[in-house]
């Protein structure tokens, strides 16, 4: 690709990724924050009974730095709006480099098969090792500590994707297709596996934390990440069918020409 034609991709993966946050915005606001209220609710409840910190020498509750309404309105749709925007521009960018390379793929089925890939590295493999937690729930002395953890799991996920690519295709004249796909998905579940077994286990959850709200809460996590992504692939490939397949349209004298870029 040139560079015209690959700006053109990270301005469509960009808008791609707004859309696309926006749904997932939607997914957020609806099924997401009534949890998170919920567990809020909870730690407050907790608090006044057992006279934590979060009141002050007269009794009352410290005051908030930034209000609840808006956490939930516009400190959410900013957060989910720039991630969807990065996130669309990073996938443009691997949508360049991927497309041809991974097979006989059009520009649709390729957007929608990295996007599936993304969601399953960088967000499905760390939840499975360290899910998400609601307000009420972790130790605030080890935030540093889960976050790192966290984070070195997503990279080591992305790192084993990509080697995983790799071995398929290395694997693939010498295998075909079909099996090279088979060692590769193997070999990146055994690597996972390993480092799900290495790196240590956090489970922070208070026994009284009510199990239903816990569950609804990281099911609406991974939701909002499957609209997030699945509508990212979808717009992407949609827009880069049109910028790289355009459709012919009829000229003034009965011909036909293609569509302008």
């Amino acid at each position: 690709m040139n560079s015209a034609t690959v700006r053109n991709l990270l301005v469509r993966g960009m808008l791609a990724g707004l859309a696309a946050g926006v749904l997932a915005l939607v997914v957020a606001y609806f099924l997401g924050e009534p949890n998170v209220d919920s567990a809020i609710g909870l730690e407050e409840a907790h608090t006044h009974t057992h006279g934590d910190a979060g009141a002050d020498a007269g009794g009352h509750d410290e005051e908030e730095v930034v209000s609840r309404s808006l956490q939930s309105t516009a400190g959410l749709a900013t957060g989910i709006l720039v991630y969807g925007v990065a996130f669309g521009g990073i996938a443009a960018l691997a949508f360049c480099f991927a497309l041809g390379r991974i097979g006989r793929f059009g520009p649709r089925a390729t957007a929608l098969l990295l996007s599936g890939c993304a969601l399953l590295a960088v967000y499905v493999v760390p939840y499975l090792k360290y899910p998400v937690n609601p307000p009420a729930v972790g130790d605030p002395d080890t935030i540093g500590k889960r976050t790192t953890l966290y984070f070195l799991m997503m990279v080591l996920s992305v790192l084993l994707a990509i080697a995983a690519t790799l071995l398929g295709k290395r694997l693939a004249p010498a295998l075909g297709t079909w099996y090279a796909t088979v060692a590769a998905v193997a070999a990146f579940a055994v690597a996972v596996g390993l480092a799900y077994a290495f790196l240590p286990v956090i489970n922070e959850v208070p026994d009284d934390f009510p199990a239903t709200l816990l569950w609804r809460f990281r099911l609406s996590a991974l939701a909002i990440q499957t609209v997030l992504w699945g509508a990212l692939g979808l717009f992407l490939g949609e827009l880069a069918e049109r910028l790289l397949r355009p459709k012919a349209v009829p000229s003034g004298s009965g011909g036909a020409v293609p569509a302008a870029r």
